[in-house]
């Protein structure tokens, strides 16, 4: 069997490296100052309350947690949890996605079938806050999940994605990367007419053989899949169509796209909503996919290259757990101009044109969300630590993402 090339970043040198330290040191000083101004807005809140008993307190806040930092255990029962969801029939009624096949396609059904109005839309981030929180709820309700979604920090593994906890192919990771397929070119992304953009290709690309997911089966999709001879699989992605969960995990595109210094920089150079989230996609025509794109494009393959059925691929939502951190981060900093800011309309890239988005606007999550099969933007999405409609601190915009007292030196446990 023919093997991949040695990494160009071995993993003693990323540690070693005075700028990466310092960019994942930075990182961590503007979550903690988010942390810090969270528990001010809560602290602020209980204050003024007078008699009134507050519910939820700094103290009683959800806390999610960066996937190295979970103990085997915990992260076995996450990964047992989405093995659990896999195999529970799907709600949504085969007239609409004939190809779901359990609770887990309910899921990448409605991605697929509303990613033109929450991609380079105005709800892009709320959309995508409710529906990974509504993951990790179903994870909970109904297999079992006692844990909270964890998410992926880009930069702390930008050097070597393949070798960190997440991606390192043990009973305790998300699974590993492809089986190696030499001699890819680059994947090739083209956004409405703008000159393609060449993505380094990673040292996988076949089957997962390694995890727990070595054995899934991906339903849904393609529908619109780069691949790296430069052409593009596409279909309605509706049918059922099954097949191995694929990877080609891409230390140059992470190290690219989604490091530290391009977390920091996003965070801290946007000062309004349309600016941080275009950024973040990736600004059309820039020849940038940001940092969404740069963790999607990490992970690659089939259907996780494939932006209409990303959430096929499992680690999507430890993926999106880290675009929430983001924008939560960016929000916290100025809570009072950030929290209800939005921008945008409600088809991608305003194509066809359409109304701007509003705070009232519906996000619908179909049949993934049976609980709460919609919920009103404004009282929710957009309000990060608004209290209105629950009485619980396990709301997706309450959650504190735990502190990381040692980023740098994190180490496999």
């Amino acid at each position: 069997m023919e093997l991949p090339p040695t990494p160009i970043f071995l993993m003693a040198a990323r540690f070693n490296s005075s700028e990466f330290t310092e960019s994942l040191t930075e990182l961590e000083n503007l979550l903690n100052q988010a942390r810090s101004k969270q528990a001010g807005i809560l602290d602020s809140r209980v204050r003024s309350s007078g008699k009134r008993v507050q519910t939820c307190t700094y103290e009683k806040l959800t806390v999610r947690r960066e996937w190295g930092s979970l103990s085997k255990k915990e992260r076995k029962a996450y990964t047992d949890a989405v093995l659990c969801l896999q195999k529970l029939p799907a709600k949504t009624p085969a007239s609409l996605v004939p190809g779901a096949r359990s609770r887990y396609d309910d899921f990448v059904a409605a991605h697929l079938n509303q990613t033109l109005k929450i991609h380079y839309t105005g709800t892009f981030l709320a959309w995508h806050r409710w529906f990974t929180y509504t993951y990790e709820q179903t994870l909970r309700n109904e297999c079992g999940y006692t844990g909270y979604q964890p998410y992926w920090n880009w930069g702390l593994y930008a050097e070597d994605p393949t070798s960190s906890p997440i991606f390192d192919g043990t009973p305790y990771s998300m699974s590993g990367n492809g089986a190696y397929i030499p001699n890819k070119g680059p994947l090739v992304i083209t956004v409405s007419g703008d000159p393609p953009i060449y993505l380094p290709p990673g040292n996988g690309g076949g089957c997962v053989t390694s995890g727990p997911f070595k054995d899934m089966v991906v339903s849904l999709g393609p529908v619109n899949l780069p691949i790296n001879n430069g052409s593009t699989v596409t279909g309605s992605g509706l049918d059922y169509n099954p097949r191995c969960l694929r990877r080609d995990i891409s230390v140059g595109i992470n190290s690219a796209y989604a490091n530290a210094t391009s977390i920091v920089n996003l965070i801290q150079q946007n000062n309004n909503i349309a600016d941080f989230q275009q950024v973040m996609q990736g600004v059309p025509g820039s020849g940038s996919i940001g940092v969404h794109g740069g963790g999607h494009y990490t992970i690659g393959g089939n259907p996780g290259a494939d932006v209409y059925v990303s959430p096929g691929d499992p680690a999507f939502y430890l993926h999106h757990g880290m675009i929430d951190l983001v924008w939560w981060a960016w929000q916290s900093l100025d809570y009072k101009n950030r929290r209800n800011a939005i921008s945008g309309t409600g088809t991608f890239l305003n194509s066809p044109p359409s109304p701007n988005t509003t705070l009232d606007d519906i996000v619908d999550l179909g049949y993934a969300d049976l609980a709460w099969w919609r919920y009103w933007a404004r009282s929710q999405a957009y309000q990060s630590v608004n209290r209105d409609r629950y009485n619980s601190c396990d709301a997706r915009y309450l959650v504190e993402y735990e502190k990381g007292s040692n980023l740098v030196d994190m180490t496999h446990n």
